[in-house]
């Protein structure tokens, strides 16, 4: 569906509505006690908008990247930061798989529930052994009689604590390196507790958003649980990561700004030596430089979020649009800290949360060294360096 401007206004307010409910006392508190925001999803639900990407005859909007990155925007500025984008997020970039290459079957049976909230999936790709190199993962599917046996281990997945099904990359033949992505399958299975051995690991920010290591001992797939085909699941997992390079832009743009309107307030109300501090250029223009580093990052993000809706390639400015909301979005929560000084270390002036937040971002999901790699390689053809 195509947006328009009033559409977009539209979204940005009814958005913007609904995440000022959940401000910055209550995002820190999630953070400080480690509580899943479940009001917070129930509310976007309740409204419609969890489905926001998803078809409309399964259950959602049928709206593009475009209308999803407002609302992350929104969240993030909101006081939600990161922690509430990656709430909403993953309503939005892990069902793109099941979306564009599940089968009629899956897609009838599980979009109308994520749509509505009633169930929860997680995303699990990440191992500990293998890094950004996706295609030595170890997590070994095995065919035998009509199941697939599943065995091995991943690490930094979110919402496992809470998740129904898990969207799981694995192989189902040995890396070949010629073609080391092929050989890959993707399955939207059940996760299995009775299998699935899941340990929260303990981090520095987004605490109300668990991460997690997961054990995985002989737990069963169905031919029915396959994401498109088997041994080319990383093809269809490309759908969802696109969109994630675009979600988290969007989300880091809001949060940046969240944590430059906390730096620009505290500029105009702080008085040293008998004048607001805003006066001084030395405050006035790291703030005034980060606007326009997060304006021209929303440039980015919007263009992609086009591109990808449109069904145009976009793989350059993804991730164009992360790194330059990542780099944009932690300088300005950086000079918040700086424009507040001792106070930003306060817990009620939430900006060493955004500080906290943003930083994240440089290494994940993807780090800001492989957007680069990208570039080097893929735009301006240099010779592949890893």
């Amino acid at each position: 569906m195509a947006s328009n401007a009033f559409d977009l206004d539209m979204i940005r307010t009814n958005a913007r509505a609904l995440a000022d409910q959940f401000g910055d006392k209550y995002w820190a508190d999630a953070d400080k006690h480690k509580k899943y925001p479940w009001e917070f999803i129930r509310a976007f639900a309740d409204n419609g908008w969890l489905g926001v990407t998803m078809p409309e005859e399964y259950g959602g909007i049928g709206l593009g990247l475009t209308e999803a990155g407002v609302i992350l925007h929104e969240i993030g500025e909101s006081g939600g930061g990161h922690s509430g984008a990656s709430a909403f997020q993953y309503y939005v970039f892990p069902p793109g798989p099941i979306i564009h290459h599940g089968s009629e079957e899956m897609k009838r049976e599980y979009l109308p529930k994520l749509a509505s909230g009633e169930i929860m999936m997680c995303f699990g790709v990440t191992e500990p052994d293998c890094g950004v190199d996706t295609s030595r993962i170890k997590t070994f599917a095995k065919k035998v009689g009509d199941r697939w046996i599943i065995n091995g281990q991943k690490v930094w997945i979110s919402n496992a604590q809470n998740a129904d099904r898990i969207l799981l990359l694995t192989r189902t033949s040995p890396r070949n390196d010629e073609r080391p992505f092929d050989g890959m399958t993707l399955f939207f299975c059940d996760l299995d507790r009775t299998r699935v051995k899941v340990n929260r690991i303990e981090k520095l920010a987004r605490n109300c958003i668990d991460s997690n290591e997961l054990f995985i001992e002989n737990l069963e797939a169905r031919d029915e649980d396959v994401v498109g085909e088997v041994g080319q699941g990383f093809k269809c997992l490309i759908d969802g990561l696109n969109p994630e390079r675009i979600a988290v832009a969007f989300a880091q743009i809001g949060t940046g700004r969240a944590a430059l309107n906390k730096a620009v307030q505290y500029a105009k109300e702080r008085v040293v030596f008998d004048r607001a501090i805003g006066k001084n250029q030395a405050i006035a223009h790291p703030l005034a430089d980060s606007y326009i580093r997060l304006r021209s990052a929303e440039l980015m993000a919007f263009e992609a979020a086009r591109k990808f809706d449109a069904g145009l390639p976009c793989g350059e400015e993804s991730n164009a649009a992360k790194f330059l909301a990542t780099e944009a979005a932690f300088q300005a929560a950086d000079r918040a800290m700086q424009t507040l000084g001792g106070y930003s270390y306060a817990l009620e002036y939430h900006v060493e949360r955004y500080w906290r937040e943003t930083r994240l971002l440089k290494i994940a999901p993807v780090s800001q060294e492989m957007v680069l790699n990208y570039v080097s390689q893929r735009i301006l053809d240099l010779p592949r360096s890893y």
